[in-house]
């Protein structure tokens, strides 16, 4: 694999090298995740398109990245991280307080892996990467609007 294309996946999996960042990568992968969101917050078409080519390049790549770092899930690969924190957050009305308790919660059910979150981690290369992370994004997208629509709804 040339060098420029190890740089560019490497790049890209760890999120610009967010995912260097020391102590608690993943974290700060979520608060990538959560940038993006805040600026693309008011552009809903281009905050689902955004998503949905980061979450396909996180399957591209991912495992590539993996190989090329020679540990299994690489702890500086946080693009899965960044994936389901957009996928936390899709569908919803921006509200500081769902912002607030997205991030808590995806953190949250991303240590703690509710299946099949735990049984997806365990394959290999992309697909365990990254898809305990999207089962993550999506059951604390699921709980948000839940919230939202509970919190929303008034007796008249």
């Amino acid at each position: 694999m040339p060098g420029i294309v190890k740089i560019l996946i490497i790049g890209l999996s760890t999120f610009f090298y967010v995912g260097y960042l020391p102590l608690v990568p993943g974290t700060f992968g979520s608060l990538a995740g959560l940038t993006i969101y805040l600026f693309l917050k008011n552009n809903p078409q281009l905050y689902l398109f955004i998503t949905a080519i980061l979450v396909f390049l996180g399957y591209a790549i991912s495992g590539k990245a993996e190989r090329i770092i020679g540990t299994k899930d690489a702890r500086y690969i946080v693009i899965d991280e960044v994936c389901g924190m957009l996928i936390c957050f899709l569908f919803l009305p921006f509200n500081a307080k769902l912002v607030i308790a997205g991030f808590f919660l995806f953190r949250l059910l991303d240590t703690l892996k509710p299946f099949p979150g735990g049984r997806l981690e365990r394959y290999k290369g992309s697909v365990g990467i990254m898809s305990d992370d999207i089962v993550a994004g999506i059951y604390t997208n699921i709980i948000l609007q839940v919230v939202f629509r509970l919190a929303s709804f008034k007796i008249s």
